[in-house]
């Protein structure tokens, strides 16, 4: 786990440099048109989500250890291929396998970690660990992206990108020194989670609150540029105040999901304390000053809040319900319907907050305790339809 916990620091780092420079970069210096990279980026994403459960279900089969170093130097390599993008079908070339495996890889990933950690309560702490690792990892990568983004020329975006490709075969190299965790002589079949009522309706219902990264990246900075008065350089305060909560806070809160009663109650939780985060920032309409700023932060702390339930919460339910015959299926069915939420979550944003201001915060509000209300009911529709442990 150590050696999975360093690799997977070191291939955040490389995330968070490219995130940071990727929109510049292929529209400044690749030349692509900005449609053509949302296009491009949007078929990726659609790409990913259809391919989650079956990428899980081979590494069912196959082992999750192999398949998940695959996946991994396939992206070390989509990335290199970034340095030869001067179009837009070179561009899809490498951004559909980048960008797509990135949802199966995580699916592979969690489903390692399972493998490796048997108990169930263990394993919610062993991925809120990777977690912080990944969140470390992107804070000093985006750092990195701020001096490339300042020295603004070929050669510093080429050094940033061919950084970000050795980080992947670093997390590749890491991986080879985990050891391969014991299989299930039969796997089971991917239509066995696709058949799963229980299990997908209480992973569409949990996946809605991941509408929380969408709030910070797109909700915020739409609401403190055309509807208050505050200084827009809250928001960046605002994701440091989330950044460092979930470094802090994130394998404390693990414990809030040892079982998959308690996780359903985090999960309600979490969308209660995320709905009065945004009622909080529906008052700053037209604010300003001390008062207003304060609110903003109140808002932030509570946003955190919510996503450290969401996540222990979304870690402590897909691990308790999945069948470890199919450990790679169903964690490719739950980041299959997260990766769904996050494709439509700027969109909410711009929509409900860009355009309808304070009500739009109300509006998103009331989604967020909409989709957790069923959750308890869910939970115990899933364990009746499972082993006893479940419940345990």
């Amino acid at each position: 786990m150590r050696s999975l916990l360093w690799g997977r620091g070191v291939s955040a780092l490389g995330d968070g440099l490219w995130f940071t420079i990727w929109a510049l970069y292929l529209t400044r210096i690749a030349g692509l048109p900005p449609v053509t990279v949302g296009v491009g980026l949007a078929v990726a994403s659609a790409v990913g989500m259809a391919a989650a459960v079956p990428l899980g279900a081979f590494a069912d089969r196959a082992g999750a250890r192999p398949v998940l170093v695959v996946l991994t130097l396939v992206r070390a390599v989509a990335m290199a291929g970034y340095l030869a993008v001067d179009g837009t079908w070179s561009f899809l070339a490498v951004t559909v396998p980048f960008t797509a495996l990135a949802t199966g890889g995580t699916a592979v990933r969690t489903a390692l970690v399972t493998g490796l950690v048997a108990e169930p309560a263990e394993r919610v702490r062993a991925l809120a660990q990777q977690r912080v690792a990944q969140h470390v990892g992107y804070a000093a990568g985006a750092g990195l992206g701020a001096l490339v983004l300042t020295a603004d020329t070929r050669w510093a975006y080429t050094l940033a990108i061919a950084g970000n490709a050795v980080s992947f075969l670093v997390l590749a190299g890491a991986t080879l020194l985990v050891p391969t965790p014991a299989r299930t002589p039969v796997p089971t079949k991917t239509r066995v989670v696709l058949k799963d009522r229980p299990y997908l309706c209480l992973t569409a219902a949990t996946a809605v609150l991941s509408l929380c990264w969408a709030m910070l990246s797109a909700g915020l900075p739409l609401w403190l540029s055309g509807w208050t008065h505050l200084p827009l350089g809250l928001g960046g305060v605002v994701v440091v105040i989330s950044s460092v909560g979930i470094a802090v806070f994130q394998v404390p809160f693990a414990r809030f999901a040892r079982t998959a009663h308690q996780a359903a109650r985090t999960a309600v939780v979490s969308g209660l304390v995320l709905a009065a985060s945004c009622a909080l920032l529906a008052t700053t309409a037209g604010g300003s000053g001390v008062l207003a700023i304060g609110v903003v932060g109140l808002a932030a702390v509570l946003h955190v809040v919510g996503e450290l339930g969401y996540v222990a919460a979304n870690w402590g339910l897909s691990v308790r319900l999945m069948r470890e015959d199919a450990k790679g299926a169903y964690q490719g069915a739950t980041e299959a319907a997260t990766a769904t939420v996050q494709m439509v979550g700027p969109g909410v944003f711009t929509l409900a907050v860009g355009g309808l201001g304070g009500p739009g915060w109300l509006l998103v509000a009331v989604v967020f305790l909409a989709a957790v209300a069923p959750v308890p009911a869910l939970t115990r529709w899933a364990i009746r339809t499972r082993q006893p442990v479940a419940a345990r």
